[in-house]
């Protein structure tokens, strides 16, 4: 996540951030990790904390959105600890929280979470509020509490103000996968296929993936894998444009899967011998594992 500050826009550092904050909406993260660049550098030489700790903050949210393992857990807990701006120490807490994620440990992400939701609290910052309950829920459902998923996905969409039209498309998607997850399968795809019409009004491509995955993943539930496929392979289409591993890996699963139960054993097999050559490439068994069992046992979309 990456957000704005209220420095004075005259100011030269704030204006670099400002760019970055821009290149980031425009989808264009390589460039905005530039700028947030540029503005640490910028900050270090006249030294302004906070304006280094900002952009820090938010370059470390684009290296977590790119799905990689920061280095700067040290740095993100110490603007926990000293930064007595509310806004950094939120920033700082929830991008620890979800570099935690990142590396598998669900409970201290979860404990700077808590942080990062008091700080935006007392900010009274309803929409981060929302954002921070929304990981929340991606975290409960990593641990496979879905009734507690469901209540942070609740909050958040509640919080979230109406203009906030992508960010709410996002969670009615997470919301919707929790509801097929409970079997109330008739609700979930109600509010994924809300959230991508939005996003299609948006022309918003890249955020459609999850939305694809999740409606592949439900109508293999229902049985019905003809439609699953349809969404599982524009899924995958999209994730390969857009480099997004992990839903290229989770594509995969499902597409596999897909193809098995339609029958089609050659394809579901290359899906998983395309998954195995790709993610693990030390372990050539695993197509022939992967067609003697259903994957989606295997797949949280949303963790």
């Amino acid at each position: 996540m990456t957000t704005s500050h209220t420095l004075s826009k005259k100011h030269p550092g704030h204006l670099l951030l400002l760019r970055g904050l821009d290149a980031v909406a425009r989808g264009d993260r390589a460039r905005a990790g530039q700028l947030f660049d540029s503005t640490m550098s910028w900050a270090i030489e006249r030294g302004d904390n906070d304006l280094w700790d900002r952009a820090f903050c938010n370059r470390c949210g684009i290296d977590i959105e790119n799905g990689r393992h920061i280095e700067g857990l040290a740095e993100l807990r110490e603007i926990v600890l000293r930064s007595r701006n509310l806004e950094n120490g939120f920033l700082a807490s929830y991008n620890a929280a979800r570099a935690y994620d990142l590396r598998g440990d669900q409970d201290r992400a979860l404990f700077y979470l808590n942080i990062a939701k008091d700080r935006c609290g007392r900010l009274a910052r309803h929409d981060w509020l929302a954002w921070a309950h929304n990981q929340a829920g991606n975290l409960y459902l990593t641990k496979s509490k879905i009734e507690d998923a469901c209540l942070e996905y609740q909050t958040a969409q509640a919080l979230l103000p109406t203009e906030a039209r992508a960010q709410k498309a996002q969670v009615r998607d997470n919301l919707g996968y929790c509801r097929m997850l409970q079997g109330r399968t008739a609700e979930g795809f109600s509010l994924v296929y809300k959230g991508l019409r939005e996003l299609r009004r948006l022309k918003l491509v890249r955020e459609q993936i999850p939305l694809h995955l999740s409606l592949c993943f439900g109508y293999l539930e229902v049985d019905r894998p003809a439609r699953a496929l349809q969404h599982g392979l524009r899924g995958l289409e999209l994730a390969e444009a857009h480099t997004d591993v992990e839903s290229i890996k989770n594509a995969h699963y499902l597409v596999g899967e897909t193809y098995n139960q339609l029958g089609q054993d050659l394809e579901a097999f290359n899906t998983f011998q395309a998954l195995q050559e790709r993610y693990f490439p030390d372990t050539p068994h695993i197509p022939q594992l992967l067609m003697a069992i259903d994957t989606r046992s295997l797949v949280n979309l949303k963790a």
